[in-house]
């Protein structure tokens, strides 16, 4: 199979599926989806080519996009890519002094966003980014600041293209277009330290479209993909580059928290996501069985406990079930399993990779059990993706897959995982220091992750700057705790602390409304959430769970205090990563005197 530029993918595309659905996007006036076919895809980034070069872009500069996910991303970065333009994407989220740096990093002259809440932050640090000369605004609705004389909208940017004075000039460009050219710097929102530019060049992605091909046999160009994850993440990005290039339908979520309501509109076969999707799922169907009593009670547990047997134990390991079991297992799929599949919106499932934290074992066993072929993988921005991934068949429950072909992987110091191969970064942009501290001479890239081998699959264990050293000299690894209890149905968010402490210590969110609903079985009585969790019956709730779930830990590991707090850690306050990671040093700094009060 030919592997096309990506300047010139989408105008292929279109050549083989002309009237085919490319995209979607849902219309939130109209409630309804959307369609763009390849020819009208393929058209728009030809008219958004010219657009750009009629502005002035000039070959290998950099074009930056803050917005949510909106079909108009993956317009301008094909349109950018005829232009041997390189496009540096920004979180949706992220706080006027974030965007500044990136624009003042990167140079960027030419930002697009995408609705208010971007305009503004963008608008607001306009005159203290020397390089900015121009925004262009996708969504028409903004209302432009009353001093902004320069801004675009989106569709009166893409009627430039018209004013070009040499017409050829982007097909002279695409003419030179060459897989050693930067495709994109995508900043990692970094749980330490400043933002790094991770330099990805075409190279990468041609590689990535080789091996995803060798690896994900059932993939077809009638799949229809749900983005939900922000494609300025490099596993979305990288999976919509992928799927562009397998002629796959892409529908667009455009607001994370509509999912619910979206993936039900779409039904989709395929879906990126993180674990905490399907941590969600899991707890949703733990509370139904803890809530069913009787014959259905009973029918459930039988169900995930066939499921486990035929799918677990027999399927995976290329072996026939039991005859009994098959039957007991046809019957389940046809009620059971495919409510629950119904129920989410994935019963059209092809598979779901799954990938950017770590999994717990009894996820990842309960959504094989049901029947849903989740991909565990494993990957950064800095290796394009996919450094390994699980199949249908087997894989090992923990582990996160077999490397991708063609990639080398060695276990260094520290137990530490090494990368070499055409999808790792060549550095980090205008960071020389940083690239030669990460990647070594013999041209080994340092992931920072710790992990094992064993029977050709990939295991993680930790992350070694996560690694935590109690001032009793041992060694914890907060995210095996973390992964552990997060999975209790009265746990929302954990952050365990140990750094130079006595003991192992944790901040936990809870869900507030089975916290609530457990007080009203019980008859308690309170005025503030805050009093409600200082309350000794829930603390003792609380504490029961946790000592029942960290069992399997060395007694210097437990939890031995924990406080529960009366809200969720937030963006805002910068103890999340835009890709939900928590921050553990922004985390320490928040709640220092409630941390500091459990050491007292």
């Amino acid at each position: 199979m030919t592997y096309h530029h990506l300047s010139v993918l989408v105008h292929r595309q279109a050549e083989k599926y002309g009237e085919k659905v490319a995209l979607k996007y849902r219309d939130y006036e109209k409630a309804q989806w959307i369609p763009v076919t390849w020819i009208q895809f393929s058209d728009t980034v030809t008219k958004g080519a010219d657009a750009l070069a009629a502005l002035g872009v000039e070959e290998e500069e950099n074009i930056g996009i803050f917005s949510q996910n909106k079909p108009e991303c993956l317009y301008v970065d094909f349109s950018a890519f005829a232009n041997r333009a390189v496009t540096v994407p920004l979180y949706a989220t992220s706080s006027p002094a974030q965007a500044q740096y990136i624009i003042d990093d990167a140079q960027i002259r030419f930002l697009f966003v995408g609705e208010q809440l971007q305009y503004d932050a963008a608008f607001s640090i306009f005159g203290f980014c020397p390089s900015l000369q121009k925004i262009i605004i996708f969504d028409r609705s903004v209302i432009k600041d009353a001093r902004d004389t320069t801004s675009l909208y989106f569709d009166d940017f893409i009627k430039l293209g018209i004013t070009l004075t040499n017409p050829d000039i982007v097909i002279e460009r695409t003419s030179r277009a060459s897989e050693n050219d930067l495709a994109n710097i995508l900043y990692t929102s970094g749980t330490t330290g400043e933002p790094k530019g991770v330099m990805l060049h075409h190279s990468c992605y041609l590689e990535i479209f080789h091996t995803h091909d060798v690896r994900l046999k059932t993939m077809t160009d009638e799949d229809v993909s749900m983005n939900f994850l922000p494609l300025t993440h490099v596993f979305e990005k990288a999976w919509s580059y992928l799927c562009v290039s397998k002629g796959v339908q892409i529908c667009i979520n455009l607001r994370p928290a509509d999912i619910q309501t979206t993936i039900k509109e779409i039904r989709p076969t395929l879906m990126c996501s993180v674990p905490r999707f399907w941590e969600k799922v899991y707890a949703g169907v733990q509370e139904k069985i803890a809530e069913t009593t009787g014959l259905k009670k009973s029918l459930m547990l039988d169900a995930i406990k066939v499921g486990k047997i035929h799918n677990v134990d027999y399927l995976r390991k290329g072996k026939t079930p039991p005859l009994m079991i098959q039957l007991k297992y046809k019957f389940y799929e046809k009620t059971i399993y495919s409510l629950l599949k119904k129920t989410i919106g994935i019963e059209n499932g092809n598979f779901f990779p799954t990938a950017g934290a770590a999994i717990s074992d009894e996820i990842c066993e309960f959504v094989h059990s049901v029947g849903i072929d989740m991909l565990t993988g494993y990957g950064l921005t800095e290796s394009t993706a996919t450094v390994s991934c699980t199949w249908k068949t087997g894989y090992e429950i923990g582990s996160v897959g077999e490397v991708m072909p063609g990639l080398e992987v060695k276990i260094g110091e520290n137990n530490e995982i090494l990368l070499r191969g055409k999808t790792i970064t060549k550095g980090y942009y205008k960071k020389s220091e940083a690239t030669a501290a990460a990647i070594d001479k013999e041209g080994w890239f340092h992931t920072g992750d710790a992990g094992y081998f064993k029977d050709g699959q990939l295991y993680l264990t930790e992350r070694i700057k996560d690694l935590f050293k109690t001032s009793n000299g041992k060694y914890i690894a907060p995210q095996a705790l973390e992964t552990k209890l997060v999975v209790d149905r009265f746990i929302d968010q954990i952050a365990v602390v140990a750094d130079q402490r006595k003991f192992v210590s944790a901040l936990i969110v809870p869900v507030y409304s089975f916290v609530e609903e457990y007080a009203k079985e019980k008859g308690l009585e309170y005025k503030t959430m805050d009093e409600l969790l200082q309350h000794p019956k829930i603390q003792g709730l609380f504490k029961a769970r946790i000592d029942t779930l960290q069992q399997q830990f060395a007694h210097y590991e437990q939890i031995k205090r924990f406080t529960l707090l009366p809200e969720a850690f937030s963006m805002e306050r910068g103890e999340l990563t835009n890709t939900l990671k928590l921050k553990r040093a922004m985390v320490a700094q928040n709640y220092k005197e409630l941390i500091d009060k459990m050491y007292e």
